[in-house]
């Protein structure tokens, strides 16, 4: 029997990685291709090994990627059809505007550790990884009707990448909208690397917008350095911000956009499933947040998932999910005109009156 779909009305993401939304059987049709042996030769073998479906910690949700990027980093080919297909999927969960987040560094195979699958360098360059999943989403909107932005992510262990990223966003602007921080937040002061200030410094100054993964299982001081010091303008996850009520309450006051993702919070225990999760706060707060995927290759998910589990375990209501995916819109970093013809997509289709010249509702 099908079940009965959380929401089935248009829907807005903001946090998730395409490295972490590639399907199994693209995984596997390019290690076979280029000659590279994964662990596992079937899509049920894949899955088993790089799927989670019971909590485990961060570090070790993080050592996953390990076993399957091989088969994809520094191919264009396979960089290529990732991104279309991921814009392909989204048209299947319902959502009309995604911004996916990617590190073009890793995916161009740049060497870094402690990731220990990158190969020698090759010719592809972090540039050229942009331009290419840049025409792959182009594409992929263009067949599927859906609106897709990218953001690049700084990795909290390279921050001598992290000025490059900020170039980057500069250069292919018309698709790329924002700057993210990614990795392990446990790496301590990892928000203040020198690398990391002065390329959200450049991107303050050049008007480029940014997110930054933080309060993850990072605590609420992570939060603050990313507030204060990196000047972000939405929160990836931001769940332990709820440790510090004045720092909460002071978000809540600023508008700050949580991304938060329910299933991915359990899994990687950034959650505790015997405490009250921080959305069910945010929703009682009527806090500005949206529901989002993270990692739906490793989490086996959908964003299907996310809403079932906020419907049936947090009683989230209809009218709720409209309201996020509303706040999710106004948080997107679109320009304010494309913001303006997505609000009116989502009015319309949630049956409500569009805003005026003024963006207020009549």
């Amino acid at each position: 029997m099908t079940q009965t779909p959380a929401f089935d009305k248009p829907k807005v993401e903001l946090h998730v990685h395409l490295d972490g939304a590639i399907k199994p059987e693209t995984i596997l049709y390019f290690s076979r291709k280029r000659g590279i042996a994964l662990p596992a030769e079937t899509v049920e073998e894949l899955q088993d090994i790089i799927c989670m479906d019971k909590p485990l910690s961060l570090s070790s949700f993080l050592a996953k990627f390990n076993y399957y990027m091989p088969a994809i980093a520094g191919s264009r080919e396979a960089i290529k059809r990732i991104a279309y297909e991921f814009v392909e999927t989204k048209a299947k969960e319902g959502v009309v505007y995604v911004e996916v987040r990617y590190s073009p560094h890793l995916l161009a195979n740049c060497k870094v550790e402690p990731i220990p699958w990158n190969q020698p360098e090759g010719d592809l360059t972090p540039d050229e990884v942009v331009a290419l999943v840049s025409q792959s989403l182009q594409e992929g909107e263009r067949d599927f009707k859906v609106k897709v932005r990218s953001i690049l992510c700084c990795l909290r262990h390279q921050p001598n990448w992290s000025l490059e990223v900020v170039e980057l966003c500069q250069k292919y602007q018309q698709t790329v909208v924002a700057i993210d921080l990614a990795g392990d937040e446990t790496i301590k002061g990892s928000s203040l690397f020198p690398g990391h200030v002065k390329a959200y410094e450049e991107a303050v100054r050049r008007g480029i917008h940014r997110t930054v993964h933080a309060g993850e299982v990072g605590s609420a001081e992570v939060v603050k350095e990313a507030v204060d010091t990196l000047k972000t303008e939405r929160l990836g996850h931001g769940y332990h911000t709820l440790e510090d009520e004045a720092l909460y309450a002071r978000l809540r006051q600023e508008n700050m956009h949580f991304e938060i993702c329910p299933w991915s919070s359990y899994l990687t225990g950034a959650w505790k499933s015997d405490t009250e999760h921080a959305v069910v706060r945010l929703k009682n707060d009527q806090a500005n947040y949206s529901l989002n995927t993270d990692d739906p290759l490793i989490f086996k998910s959908t964003l299907e998932t996310d809403y079932q589990m906020t419907k049936q375990g947090m009683d989230f209501t209809e009218e709720e999910f409209k309201r996020l995916n509303i706040n999710a819109a106004k948080s997107s970093f679109l320009p304010e005109d494309e913001k303006k013809q997505l609000l009116d997509l989502l009015y319309k289709a949630y049956g409500m009156p569009s805003l005026d010249a003024a963006g207020q509702h009549p």
